[in-house]
């Protein structure tokens, strides 16, 4: 078997969790796992929190209905499971036969839940509200008219009302607040009206960290899950650890002479004799050819330089003088001893965020659940 492989620390996975649970008190928790739980395994991250007990999360959410069906297939959670993407034409019959709770914000998306025969009871739904996103949701100005006529309408029970923030991970929370503003002002005519809108949410993981005012009814931690800050400019009012290192093995050790170079383009030249180490891991794993001569690996207890040109399926290491060899670890994301590399080392080198970074480890690498 290759060695190449990522490990999920499902313990790191609950430390972070219960941290994010103690931090917004008496609001509910929806745990964000789409885009299989960012990378690091829907099924066994949900079967993780979900070992909790009384604490485990309130409620789910994923990105697209495909996610929710395979949530719901594999019986790990009873929650209810929220799909922010908007309902389609021809997924509607879904959200009814697997008990999913869909998005809606237009009346299309009415539509397409009434065509399909009812089983029994009201469908529930959430409204996504744009307060300022500029992305999907019904218009902050006319988001109360449409959910008093999902209200009076009877056809359906509003769960919950949400937004997002642009802006809760910046230092400058000035346009977040204009958002929460304008969320607020919602809730508050609904109230005076008594149109019972169900939970109110709102916070993701920068709120979450800044941001108390918008706990509100239930808050949505996503990155912060996972062992990461969403940005370098929030606080850290809550303990994480990374879930996800990445590790593999050294296959051969080359060495090269003065002048010689290592992979194409000949991006790295020895500047004399220079051990080289292989190792099975490339782009198609989703160490990207971008971190080209940019970053690290810890081998034999040290930083080790990347050198040369990211392969497919193959990087190399300078390992001059430390008596590396074959089946020796490489650790590629985690740490060793006082020595770390994490998502945000690969983040600055590709002036991204760690959300790329774990997402984009791909299926081919095996993750090994601890």
């Amino acid at each position: 078997m290759r060695p190449t492989l990522a490990r999920i620390n499902c313990s790191n996975l609950k430390y972070n969790y219960l941290n994010i649970r103690k931090k917004v008190k008496n609001s509910r928790i929806m745990a964000v796992v789409k885009a299989d739980a960012y990378g690091h395994g829907m099924i066994k991250c949900v079967e993780a929190l979900n070992s909790l007990g009384s604490r485990q999360p309130d409620y789910y959410a994923v990105s697209i209905l495909e996610e929710a069906v395979e949530l719901r297939k594999s019986k790990v959670a009873s929650q209810p499971v929220l799909v922010f993407d908007p309902v389609g034409y021809e997924e509607a019959e879904y959200f009814k036969e697997y008990d999913i709770i869909p998005t809606v914000f237009e009346e299309a998306h009415l539509g397409y839940l009434r065509r399909i025969p009812s089983k029994g009871g009201k469908l529930k739904v959430h409204v996504k509200i744009d307060t300022g996103m500029g992305r999907v949701g019904v218009r902050f100005d006319e988001a109360y008219n449409f959910i008093k006529k999902i209200h009076d309408s009877r056809e359906f029970i509003i769960d919950g009302i949400y937004t997002h923030f642009a802006t809760s991970d910046e230092s400058d929370k000035s346009y977040a607040f204009l958002q929460l503003s304008r969320f607020n002002d919602i809730i508050e005519r609904l109230k005076s009206d008594r149109i019972n809108y169900g939970l109110a949410h709102a916070s993701n993981s920068g709120a979450i960290l800044d941001m108390p005012e918008t706990y509100l009814d239930m808050t949505r931690p996503g990155i912060v899950l996972y062992g990461y800050y969403p940005s370098l400019e929030t606080s850290e009012s809550v303990r994480l650890k990374p879930v996800m290192s990445v590790v593999t093995k050294v296959t051969n050790v080359n060495l090269i002479d003065k002048g010689q170079s290592v992979s194409y383009g000949r991006r790295f030249i020895a500047q004399g004799k220079t051990e080289i180490a292989s190792v099975p891991v490339g782009y198609a794993d989703g160490y990207v050819r971008a971190l080209s001569n940019k970053i690290f690996a810890i081998i034999k207890g040290k930083l080790c330089p990347q050198v040369g040109q990211i392969c497919m399926d193959r990087i190399m290491f300078d390992i001059t003088g430390l008596k590396v060899k074959a089946n020796d670890e490489v650790i590629l994301l985690g740490k060793k001893n006082k020595l770390k590399i994490d998502a945000w080392d690969w983040s600055r080198a590709l002036n991204t965020i760690p959300y790329e970074i774990t997402c984009g480890i791909s299926k081919r690498v095996p993750r090994i659940y601890m």
